[in-house]
């Protein structure tokens, strides 16, 4: 990446893009990783199939000792401490590298989870929140692998309503230390954990406070492992704080900052798990196109039939989507960190304040991720027919593994329902002006539409496409705003169709831009199997909006001012007949020539 170009660039802050057009050499795309971060993900790849794949069986029985020993070697590779800066024994590398190493280990199945686990949700708290002490002592032991980590929010009372949780923190009579009584549970790697990131509230406190809690503290009592649908090979109990003894110096960050710093967190965790999906979705995409290559029905190859080729094309366009508008946010995310270091601010508090600014996109790309690996792999066992079902054959780990992203990281529906009320918010604090372009677009309905003659240069009627499915958006929304107003938060589906349809604009634009800027470098001829996705995800996403905004406006307006706005949302979700089935035959074409997913 070329950092002259990351500081000229223009920049949109979170939810911006919804009001703002963005230019395609604004945006950063996988075809610009350079050499050295190319490394860092394929040594990332070489660990996942040398030390993980041949073992899978024996890291889902759970043997013992087995998952801290391969954490050990991955911390051997530095592979723990990619993000964590040099002094602490990290690689400090960027965010945008932080994701790539994410997605480089996202087909590792179960030890993906214990795996982002300790170098996400159970160390970043510490280097974002800790002090120097906490820092000094902490990390370079993380980052090693000497010690595990675990996060402790989840409690039995409160799971989305985190908040709520019941866990106590009492302070010593003397001010030295605090007495932790509770329970938590759905804790990954609580069974090898040494160091737990634990919330609690003190006294009577209305909100939740941090604590590095270290094993050897006494106090805690571990459940049995639970047995789960999938990821079987992660360690996940519950886990018992019996006065617990916790030192005053190992609370982190302020009192009372611990909900805070389980949000950032989380916002985090969100955008991460994206990457992650995205490379379980290559995986599993390889796998179904090599099977397909192999199978014989009826006298030819599966691959050879229409209804095989829709599949795996349509794996492979929702993938190249979910890459593109993930890679798109780290980068944005990149560059907000590094405006507010060049404006004086400390590294870790940059860092959340980025991540923070594009919370909404984390969200978005939760949701967008979650559910595009479970089409993939449920696609994938459909291919793989009845050895799709069997043990045997590696799809049905696959399935049963990915249903966990759609609840971890705050639940696909409560993420639906923050996107929506942060971009609200947002627009009532005056930091997104949402509310004039959606009058703009309301006024526009009752104007004659333009004949002027089209532009028909590459992409223009793309972006049209991508402009006025912004304009349904801000229809609904803006809509939605007004009649309901205060009781918007309480009509859960109604935000829910709303913030499907803004995750498909921005994956829809995402696409367009990624292929623009990629004709710019490799030319029209070497991108055609990408501008095919990229115009079948633009297509599909239409008629999505179209259906989500219908059923959006059906559920709060009425008479003549419905019948304006279905008017509305049909001109704005409009698009001109396109071959779909030729593209995807074409797109399916490639990657069985390949034999893996190439794009």
């Amino acid at each position: 990446m070329a950092t002259e170009e990351t500081t000229a660039k223009k920049t949109l802050k979170g939810g911006e893009f919804l009001i703002a057009e963005t230019d395609a050499n604004d945006i950063f795309i996988p075809e610009e990783w350079d050499e050295e971060q190319q490394m860092i993900a394929q040594t990332n790849i070489d660990f996942i199939k040398q030390e993980i794949w041949p073992i899978l069986d024996r890291i889902d029985s759970q043997e013992e000792g087995l998952v801290p020993s391969l954490l050990d070697k991955a911390g051997e590779l530095g592979l723990l401490g990619i993000s964590l800066p040099e002094e602490f024994g990290g690689f400090g590398k960027d965010f945008t590298t932080s994701l790539l190493a994410t997605e480089a280990n996202g087909a590792g199945h179960s030890f993906t989870v214990s795996m982002a686990a300790h170098t996400g949700i159970g160390t970043l708290p510490i280097y974002y929140y800790g002090n120097q002490e906490q820092k000094e002592k902490y990390l370079p032991k993380l980052a090693s692998g000497e010690w595990k980590a675990a996060y402790c929010l989840t409690e039995p009372g409160s799971g989305s309503d985190a908040n709520s949780g019941k866990t106590q923190a009492k302070p010593s009579s003397d001010g030295k230390s605090y007495s932790i009584n509770g329970q938590k549970m759905w804790i990954t790697n609580g069974g090898f954990a040494y160091v737990f990131i634990v919330f609690a509230k003190i006294e009577d406190d209305e909100n939740l406070s941090a604590f590095i809690v270290e094993k050897d503290f006494g106090g805690i009592d571990l459940n049995p492992e639970e047995h789960k649908m999938g990821i079987k090979g992660s360690s996940t109990r519950q886990i018992f704080f019996n006065d617990c003894k916790v030192p005053a110096e190992n609370l982190l960050g302020a009192r009372e900052q611990g909900f805070k710093i389980a949000l950032n967190i989380l916002n985090i965790g969100r955008i991460k798990l994206a990457a992650a999906c995205v490379g379980g979705c290559k995986n599993a995409i390889t796998l179904a196109t090599r099977y397909a290559n192999e199978r014989e029905q009826f006298g030819k190859k599966i691959g050879k039939y229409g209804a095989i080729q829709f599949k795996l094309a349509e794996q492979a366009i929702r993938t190249f989507a979910c890459e593109t508008a993930t890679y798109r946010c780290g980068q944005n995310i990149e560059d907000a960190i590094k405006g507010y270091e060049d404006g004086g601010m400390d590294k870790a508090e940059a860092m959340l304040k980025g991540v923070e600014q594009f919370a909404i996109e984390a969200a978005m790309l939760k949701v967008f991720g979650s559910e595009v690996i479970d089409y993939v792999v449920d696609e994938g066992v459909q291919i793989y027919g009845g050895m799709g079902y069997s043990a045997d054959a590696p799809m049905e780990r696959a399935y049963r593994d990915s249903r966990i992203n759609r609840i971890f990281e705050g639940t696909n529906e409560i993420n639906r329902m923050l996107i929506v009320d942060m971009i609200m918010k947002r627009a009532m604090k005056n930091e997104l002006d949402l509310m004039g372009p959606a009058k703009a677009v309301a006024d526009e309905l009752m104007s004659v539409p333009s004949f002027d003659d089209p532009d028909t240069s590459l992409f223009a009627l793309e972006k049209q496409y991508v402009a006025k499915l912004k304009k349904a958006v801000l229809l609904v929304a803006g809509a939605a705003a007004q009649k309901l107003m205060m009781e918007l938060a309480n009509e859960q589906e109604i935000l829910m169709n709303i913030a499907d349809m803004i995750i498909d604009v921005y994956a829809a634009e995402s696409c367009l831009l990624r292929v623009e800027k990629m004709v710019g470098i490799k030319g029209e001829d070497a991108c055609a199997r990408q501008w095919d996705m990229a115009r079948v995800f633009i297509n599909d996403a239409a008629d999505r909006i179209n259906k989500n905004g219908k059923d959006a406006l059906n559920a709060f307006a009425e008479g003549d001012e419905l019948r304006v706005m279905l008017m509305g949302i049909k001109r704005f979700t409009k698009v001109e007949p396109f071959n779909t089935k030729d593209a995807r035959r074409r797109i399916a074409t490639e990657l069985l020539e390949v034999n893996e997913y190439c794009f």
